[in-house]
C-alpha cells in the first residue's frame, strides 16, 4: 500500500559522501543505473545505496503491516456481507505485501527479525497516515480510495527504480492495489450518493483525513533534506512535491464531482498546473512521526502483542541447526 522515504540532513550528507568507495566500481555502478539496468542482490553497490534501500523498503513493509490494523478492526462491523468479504481479502493482501517487502529488504542483508525489532523499539518508522483512527465505515472508504490512491502514485513511480527485487515486488503490489482502489472508489461513490447521514459521515471522514493525506508524501521539497545521489541512483524517482501534486491532480476532481468538499478554502490549481493549499501543519507531521500521534502507541502495542504471542510458534518451527540463507527476491 505505502512506501516513501524522507531523508534527514545526516542521511543526505552520507549519500553524497562516497569517498570511501572504490572509484572504478562506483563509476560502473552509476553507469549501469544511468543505462536503465537493474541492480541485483549479488551485485556490487555503495554502502549508502544499500543503507537507504533497506531504510525505504523496511519502512514500506512496516506500513503495509501496520496499515492493515485500522481496516482490520472494521471486518466484524462491515455494513453487509459483500463489504465484509472484500475487506477481508484486502487486509490479507496488505499483510502479504508486507511479507513480500520484508523478503526484498532481506536480500540487502538485514533480517526480518532485526526489522521487526527496530519497528517495536521505534528505530524504524512507518507511514504517518496510519497513526489516525478509523472512526466510521466512511473512514474505510476514504482509506481504500484516497490513501491507497496516494500509495499507488508513489509505488508506480518507484517501480521504475534501480533495485530489481524492490521493483518486482512493487509491480505485483500495484496490480493488487488497483483492485483495492476500485473497491474504495465504489465505497466512496455509494456513500456520496446515499442518505443524508451517509454523505455526512463521508464528508467528516474526508475532513479528518485531508491533512494526513498531504503529510503522506513527506515535507515540502524546501523542508526535505534533498540528495542528488538519491535521485541519481534511482532510489527515489520523484520529489515529495511532485508526487503530492500528481495525487491532488488525480483525486481532487473525483471528490469534487461527487459534490463533496475538502476542508481547505485555498485548495486550487494555479495557471502553472500546480496545486496550492493551506499549510497542513507540518508541526503535527513531526509530532506524529516522532511517536506522538493519536494512535502511535496503540499501533505499536498491537504489533508487540502479536510478536510476543507468536514467538513460541516461530521458535518451535526453527531447529537449532538451521542456517539462515538470504533469499534472492
Amino acid at each position: 500500500m505505502y512506501g516513501s522515504t524522507n531523508l534527514t540532513e545526516q542521511d543526505a550528507k552520507n549519500m553524497n559522501d562516497t569517498s570511501g568507495e572504490d572509484s572504478d566500481k562506483l563509476e560502473k555502478f552509476e553507469s549501469r543505473i544511468s543505462n536503465g539496468e537493474k541492480i541485483e542482490p549479488r551485485d556490487w553497490m555503495p554502502t549508502e545505496y544499500r543503507k537507504q534501500l533497506i531504510r525505504m523498503i523496511e519502512q514500506h513493509a512496516h506500513s503495509e503491516i501496520v496499515g492493515a490494523l485500522p481496516e482490520g478492526t472494521w471486518i466484524t462491523r462491515a455494513p453487509n456481507f459483500r463489504r465484509k468479504l472484500a475487506l477481508i481479502a484486502k487486509v490479507q493482501d496488505e499483510i502479504g505485501h508486507g511479507q513480500l517487502l520484508y523478503s526484498a529488504a532481506e536480500t540487502l542483508g538485514k533480517t526480518r527479525e532485526q526489522m521487526l525489532d527496530d519497528l517495536l523499539n521505534g528505530k524504524s518508522k512507518y507511514s504517518n497516515v496510519f497513526n489516525y483512527p478509523a472512526k466510521t465505515w466512511a473512514d474505510i472508504a476514504v482509506i481504500g480510495f484516497l490513501v491507497d490512491g496516494a500509495a499507488i502514485v508513489n509505488q508506480i513511480i518507484n517501480s521504475k527504480g534501480s533495485y530489481g527485487p524492490y521493483c518486482r515486488a512493487l509491480e505485483r503490489i500495484c496490480y493488487e492495489e488497483s483492485f483495492h482502489l476500485k473497491q474504495g472508489h465504489d465505497n466512496v461513490v455509494y456513500l456520496a450518493t446515499g442518505t443524508k447521514h451517509q454523505r455526512e459521515i463521508l464528508q467528516d471522514a474526508i475532513n479528518r483525513w485531508y491533512r494526513p493525506l498531504l503529510h503522506f508524501f513527506g515535507p515540502t521539497d524546501k523542508q526535505s533534506a534533498h540528495s542528488e545521489k538519491l535521485m541519481k541512483w534511482k532510489i527515489k524517482l520523484a520529489s515529495n512535491d511532485e508526487m503530492r501534486n500528481q495525487f491532488l491532480d488525480q483525486y481532487v476532481p473525483k471528490i469534487w464531482e461527487l459534490d463533496i468538499t475538502f476542508p481547505d478554502k485555498n485548495l486550487k490549481k494555479n495557471n502553472d498546473g500546480i496545486w496550492e493549499f493551506s499549510d497542513p501543519d507540518w508541526a503535527e507531521f513531526k509530532r506524529v512521526i516522532n511517536g506522538d500521534g493519536p494512535c502511535n502507541a496503540e499501533r505499536i502495542a498491537v504489533r508487540k502483542f502479536v510478536e510476543d504471542s507468536g514467538r513460541w510458534v516461530r521458535q518451535a518451527l526453527m531447529s537449532p541447526e538451521e542456517k539462515y540463507v538470504i533469499p534472492l527476491a
